[in-house]
């Protein structure tokens, strides 16, 4: 099974974790979050990020799920995709722009291949993303 691992910035990690325990109805297996609180040094929260990663590891390759691109979660994630660290790890993906479909999916195609579930991932948040309501004028105003 593959490992999920929410980075992001605090409290967001950890809230999008409770809404999956709350959705699952139980805490999911092999997923942690990491909040990233401001001015934390970025040793500290590679470190605390490595230490997740490691936890949610079962040899079958991480997801890394960051939210935005570019900031303190995302650059601290993006460490655990190196040459170095893939003998203690294995394979790992981060991807950005974390949003509850996204997680939903991660979740429930667990049990598919790393590079599968990081496209289904991928999928989800997107097609997540809905307008509800009436359509936007064609207009050029």
């Amino acid at each position: 099974m593959t490992g999920i691992l929410i980075v992001a910035h605090t409290p967001v990690a950890s809230a999008m974790l409770g809404f999956a325990e709350h959705a699952f109805g139980v805490l999911p297996e092999r997923v942690r979050a990491v909040d990233i609180p401001p001015y934390e040094d970025i040793k500290v929260s590679f470190e605390r990020v490595l230490e997740a990663a490691k936890g949610v590891n079962s040899g079958n390759g991480i997801l890394v799920l960051t939210d935005v691109m570019g900031a303190t979660p995302a650059n601290v994630a993006s460490k655990l995709d190196v040459p170095g660290l893939s003998a203690q790890l294995g394979n790992v993906i981060v991807l950005t722009g974390l949003n509850l479909p996204m997680l939903m999916r991660c979740i429930t195609h667990r049990g598919e291949g790393l590079e599968q579930l990081a496209a289904k991932a991928l999928q989800g948040g997107q097609n997540g993303i809905l307008r509800l309501g009436s359509k936007v004028s064609e207009k050029n105003e």
